[in-house]
């Protein structure tokens, strides 16, 4: 199954075991994250409800990309300026792209922190 997601404001097309470099994310290496943005999904040919899919990634490292040499000239008026710049990325692994609930379950996490807050509050009186 693939999907076509957006973070960082740039479109990717996944599937599991793929590696892809985004926009730094926050998180350590190791940490697993879900790409909430899904825009497409299918199978082969058939597309899916993109609304039940969740991609689920691991992040493999945090990292810098290629220097990019930014360099300003103006004939005739001894102007340059030479800049670089190296922008945060961050490595992913797609570990599942699969129909899931993912919004009803964070939800229903939240829920669930409410009575145990309650529950909490109850047993220490």
């Amino acid at each position: 199954m693939f999907a076509v997601v957006r973070t960082g404001g740039k479109q990717y097309r996944v599937a599991a075991g793929d590696k892809i470099a985004v926009e730094k994310l926050a998180g350590e290496a190791g940490d697993t994250i879900t790409l909430g943005d899904v825009l497409l999904a299918g199978e082969g040919e058939t597309l899916a409800d993109a609304k039940s899919v969740t991609v689920s990634a691991e992040i493999i490292a945090q990292a810098k990309s290629e220097k990019v040499i930014v360099f300003k000239k103006r004939r005739r008026h001894n102007y340059r300026r030479k800049n670089g710049h190296r922008q945060q990325m961050t490595l992913l692994r797609i570990t599942a792209v699969g129909a899931g609930e993912a919004k009803p379950a964070k939800k229903a996490a939240a829920k669930k922190t409410k009575t145990e807050a309650a529950e909490a509050a109850a047993s220490a009186e």
